[in-house]
């Protein structure tokens, strides 16, 4: 019955002596998911939801001793390999892709803010998450080491993707050539925002558009220039693409770099006369139309809005309380888990935390989610 979301844990390694347990991991995992999709916050939530919910779990998981406590739920979370979790995330995510020419393929990184420890000197978790944009799914998350950052995490985010065909966009901290040959490897291209970090190429790309197509009397014509009046204002975006990266010096260690864009916007907001300009500089691997690495680029954005905003807003994540470090990565896990899952019914209108509460009230419905059964 529950077959696609056990799939997903089938090659966990149990870290327990199996012989001394009464539960098995197979329904810890799928317990907790349910409940974390059913609003759940804490280990207590996570068993009183079970207990709440013991008779339709008992319809299709083993349940051989009943409920784990919530110290159950705290240890078992405690224990498991979260490299190993992610990996089985990892392949899960990738089976629920359906196939879509040039997925932008956001990566950033968000704070879980509370789960800081002074007493044990760690900071607050960060994590870098991978999300197919066009399709709305979480593809896959790493931790950033405490005393790195994410330039070090990307690299092992991107080994567990599949990206053929896709189009990786990242912020100025993935904008590193390593990096950039990594996606390549993939067979992916690449679409990096360039800023003042990268002096000399950052330099070299405000100077080569300035000449072009800023300054007064400059010839150069933008390649897309788009208006959008939605939200309360109005904006203009123009795209400038320079193929001619031979000529600036400073570019020509970049793996298989096809074009330097810059996207100027143009913002009125309705009603205040006020208006804002602002260059952004972009290095790109894709041959694509430049309207199609304009949207690319907007897309980019839809990890903030769609996936960190809702982690925390909708799952509340920066106020969690858990604070070992393995247990709140493997939550984190957990809640992206239930973002897939919740996300995928495509049928109904209903926000996320709408539907999340439709799932508590109603088991039918909690059924189909963790199933992917959804009506047409």
């Amino acid at each position: 019955m529950i077959k696609d979301l056990t799939a997903c844990f089938d090659e966990l390694v149990d870290p327990r002596v199996t012989r001394r347990c009464d539960h098995r991991l197979i329904d810890i995992l799928v317990i907790a998911v349910s409940a974390v999709i059913a609003c759940a916050e804490s280990w207590e939530d996570i068993e009183l939801y079970g207990r709440s919910k013991l008779a339709w779990l008992k319809t299709f998981l083993a349940l051989p001793n009943g409920i784990p406590s919530h110290d159950t739920f705290r240890r078992v979370f405690m224990l498991i390999d979260p490299d190993a979790f992610e990996g089985c995330f990892a392949r899960w995510a990738q089976s629920l892709m359906s196939k879509v020419e040039r997925e932008v393929v956001a990566i950033d990184g968000k704070t879980v803010r509370r789960s800081g420890c002074r007493r044990h000197d760690h900071s607050p978790l960060h994590l870098v998450s991978a999300w197919a944009s066009d399709q709305g799914l979480v593809l896959g998350q790493r931790e950033v080491d405490g005393k790195s950052n994410e330039i070090t995490a990307i690299p092992e985010l991107l080994d567990t993707l599949h990206l053929d065909g896709a189009i990786v966009t990242l912020d100025a901290m993935g904008c590193q050539k390593d990096i950039a040959a990594r996606i390549r490897a993939k067979g992916a291209d690449y679409l990096l925002a360039l800023k003042a970090n990268h002096g000399r190429a950052f330099e070299a790309a405000c100077e080569h558009f300035e000449r072009t197509c800023f300054s007064r009397g400059a010839g150069g014509r933008p390649a897309c220039d788009a208006f959008d009046d939605s939200h309360g204002r109005l904006v203009r975006r123009r795209v400038f693409v320079n193929p001619a990266i031979g000529e600036l010096e400073p570019l020509h260690e970049w793996p298989d770099l096809r074009a330097l864009l810059a996207v100027e916007t143009i913002r009125s907001v309705n009603g205040t006369g006020k208006t804002e300009t602002e260059i952004r500089y972009f290095l790109t691997s894709c041959n694509d139309d430049p309207a199609v690495l304009a949207q690319a680029i907007r897309r980019h954005w839809s990890i903030e809005n769609a996936l960190h905003w809702v982690l925390d807003v909708t799952f509340r994540e920066d106020d969690s309380r858990v604070r070992h470090r393995t247990a709140a990565r493997n939550l984190a896990l957990l809640r992206k888990i239930a973002i897939n899952l919740v996300a995928a019914d495509r049928s109904s209108q209903t926000s996320l935390r709408g539907r999340r509460k439709n799932a508590v009230w109603n088991d039918d419905y909690m059924l189909r989610i963790i199933t992917r059964q959804f009506d047409a």
